[in-house]
């Protein structure tokens, strides 16, 4: 590594993570038990106001959980965005449905005009479920991502999912702390307001617990289907009994400590996220804002250039790792024969974000320096 190395977004363990970690181990509750996993449930859906958590694996797990919870069945649809990381999908593939791709609108999250306009146009409501008219298939839910600590149109989108009788499975797994600040949703945090939400807690997220992730929803019956098929299945702990097929995507305990300390320091997290990314701005970078109407996390910082792969190279010279937008999901290989409607604006942005270092240990005169290689760029100019 070069020195003076600026990465994108690393983790910031400088709470009381060790120590808790460290009383999970002496009392030596390592594994997928222990009190620290009930205490973390219970931080998280108390900081959200969810009424019920469950902790898990991995943001995808929670996704894969949730889908098998609401009963999302085998030759069903699930309303997807194209612009979102691939995690974000592939759940609705492990349960045997089929994706139809969204575009983005200016926030980079889901389209829901263009939402409404394919429901509208493209689907018949037949004995009270939603067809898709191309593929004769039953629509049965919408799954919407916060990219990038931002806030998808909960409203819009709400009144869509009511009218149209479909679950709405929340992909939270970059907005842990966003909430609405002004409307019908005032103080909602994004992942509550749909029928179930999702959070991630992978290394390069605001908070961390090495891996993990975690369910909330106001449907107590949900949480505990979550939390059952995460165990296995098991339905009699003693004997051994199984009835269903279960999956082993359970949190460790030693997990959930380091979570608890991290959870201490989330709203500071954000502050310091909010400081950086007014920095950004301050020194004239052209970063793509977020909504007027919610107290984001400033998860990811997303600048805009005309010249995307050649910043990306130039910055990695200077010692700064940047990063493209992921390719859109439904140009993928394993997705290029699914359904797509209207995918416009999101083709646009990939071809000009570029990802900047937003960790919370990033300091002033590391923004500086950055802001300072940008403006520089022999072929910058300001979009």
């Amino acid at each position: 590594m070069q020195d003076n190395f600026i990465p994108l977004s690393v983790p910031n363990l400088r709470g009381n993570e060790i120590k808790y970690a460290i009383d999970a181990i002496k009392n030596q509750w390592v594994s997928t038990a222990g009190q620290q996993i009930k205490d973390f449930e219970q931080v998280v859906s108390s900081y959200v106001k969810a009424k019920a958590a469950a902790a898990c694996q991995s943001g995808t797990a929670g996704l894969h959980l949730s889908l098998l919870a609401l009963n999302i069945e085998k030759n069903c649809e699930v309303i997807v965005p194209t612009l979102t990381f691939i995690a974000a999908v592939n759940p609705v593939r492990y349960v045997g449905a089929h994706p139809v791709f969204m575009d983005c609108d200016d926030s980079l999250c889901m389209d829901m005009e263009k939402l409404e306009r394919f429901l509208e146009r493209e689907c018949i409501k037949e004995n009270g479920e939603i067809k898709n008219k191309l593929t004769g298939r039953k629509i049965k839910a919408i799954l919407v991502v916060h990219i990038f600590g931002n806030m998808a149109d909960m409203e819009m989108l709400m009144d869509i999912a009511r009218r149209y009788s479909l679950f709405v499975i929340e992909d939270a797994t970059e907005a842990l702390g966003t909430r609405y600040t002004k409307g019908k949703f005032k103080g909602k945090h994004a992942g509550t307001m749909g029928d179930i939400g999702v959070y991630s807690f992978n290394g390069n997220k605001i908070i961390t617990t090495g891996g993990g992730g975690l369910v909330v929803s106001d449907q107590q019956d949900l949480v505990d289907r979550v939390k059952f098929l995460s165990k296995q299945a098991k339905t009699d702990d003693l004997y051994f009994v199984h009835d269903e097929i279960g999956y082993n995507y359970r949190m460790t305990n030693v997990q959930a400590a380091i979570g608890l300390g991290q959870m201490e320091q989330l709203e500071n997290f954000i502050n310091i996220k909010t400081h950086n990314y007014n920095l950004y701005k301050k020194y004239a970078v052209n970063l793509l804002p977020f909504g007027s109407s919610v107290r984001s996390n400033y998860w990811f910082y997303t600048y805009l250039t005309e010249n995307r792969d050649e910043i990306i190279k130039y910055m990695a010279k200077h010692g700064v790792q940047t990063r493209p937008l992921w390719r859109l999901i439904h140009t993928q290989k394993c997705y290029q024969h699914s359904q797509c409607y209207k995918i416009e604006k999101a083709q646009k942005y990939l071809e000009k974000i570029v990802n900047l270092p937003c960790s919370t240990d990033l300091d002033e005169k590391s923004i500086e320096k950055i802001a300072k290689l940008l403006i520089s760029w022999p072929k910058f100019e300001s979009i």
